[in-house]
């Protein structure tokens, strides 16, 4: 590897009382086998109240304030303050699974077509909480996306990255991707890595910067071409605490609702599978459907984690149903009051 070709790259993380994740996540970045002078960690923090600047301060973090607290906000602002080639989205919460993660990240850029990368699974650890082996397993936080076929990470069920049909070659390390206007897999989070100048150029950058909604943007003007690479992304996304989940999924659908009604949200949710939605509404109500995924999910990869299943499609559905009804009369997104990871 000629480290003096290697590009420069920007790590936007956000930040709101993160300390119980944040150490993991920065430490996997400093301890990468690649040349420290060409990275630099930029927190945006929505005011924490807890160990999490000086976590950041510790490994060296550029640290700014994030006055709207999301992390949407935040990665607008760390954006905003990025001077190098790439950027990569990565939360408080994930961690680089490997010392090589970012010199096989950076690989395809090589390729002048392609504008972004994204590790092709989550990385699956037995030693996580249930939740977070479940997650890694289903290769989805939420498993509406499962239905609806719009995953962006390897899936046991399905034996595939996504459910979608896309033109893709296979480059030995990574595939090369052809996204075009239409239904796309919720590519943007956990770990992807984009050329700056495009998002500059683009002007697509405001107030928030929603990562899935950046390449069907791009995507809905031109053919773009994007990078999976055969690596994993280690996420600590809820651990084994079900209230925890109940609280994201929340704040997924409430904040989706709440800027997609400000005009601010555009991935195309509405040109989704309306049968995959049919297929998920019912299986959560006749429950079989869901147990046989469960017992299929074992027989491929033993973990009791798959058991998680039936609950976490029966609370998405209550929440989702809930929180869409509510939205007809009254508009808000979910409190970041006392927030934490």
């Amino acid at each position: 590897m000629d480290f003096k070709n290697l590009p420069t790259i920007s790590f936007l993380i956000p930040t709101l009382n993160a300390a119980s994740v944040l150490g993991s996540c920065l430490k996997s970045i400093v301890s990468q086998n690649y040349p420290q002078k060409k990275i630099e960690i930029i927190i945006a923090d929505g005011g924490s109240t807890d160990g999490t600047l000086k976590i950041a301060k510790k490994y060296g973090a550029k640290i700014y304030q994030n006055v709207l607290k999301t992390g949407e906000a935040g990665k607008a602002v760390a954006l905003k303050k990025a001077k190098n080639e790439l950027v990569s989205l990565v939360d408080s919460d994930n961690a680089l699974p490997s010392k090589d993660w970012l010199q096989r990240m950076v690989e395809p850029f090589a390729d002048p077509e392609i504008i972004g990368s994204e590790p092709w699974e989550y990385t699956y650890r037995r030693g996580d909480g249930f939740i977070d082996r479940y997650c890694a397993l289903m290769g989805m936080n939420d498993p509406l996306c499962y239905f609806l076929g719009n995953y962006d990470r390897k899936n046991i069920l399905s034996g595939k990255w996504t459910g979608l049909s896309l033109p893709q070659k296979d480059r030995g390390d990574w595939l090369k991707i052809l996204l075009k206007p239409g239904p796309l897999p919720t590519i943007g989070a956990n770990g992807t890595i984009l050329r700056r100048e495009i998002l500059v150029k683009s002007d697509l950058i405001g107030d928030y910067l929603f990562d899935i909604d950046i390449l069907a943007q791009l995507a809905s003007k031109r053919a773009i071409k994007f990078a999976k690479v055969k690596t994993g992304i280690i996420h600590l996304y809820c651990g084994s605490d079900i209230k925890k989940f109940i609280r994201k999924q929340k704040r997924r659908i409430k904040d989706y609702l709440f800027y997609q009604k400000s005009g601010v949200r555009h991935y195309p949710w509405q040109s989704q599978n309306k049968t995959g939605l049919l297929k998920f509404i019912l299986s959560c109500i006749t429950i079989i459907p869901l147990i046989f995924q469960s017992l299929k999910g074992f027989y491929k990869k033993s973990d009791l984690a798959w058991f998680f299943h039936p609950l976490a499609c029966w609370i998405t559905l209550y929440i989702y149903s809930v929180c869409t009804i509510q939205s007809f009369f009254k508009r808000e997104t979910l409190s970041r009051q006392n927030w934490g990871q």
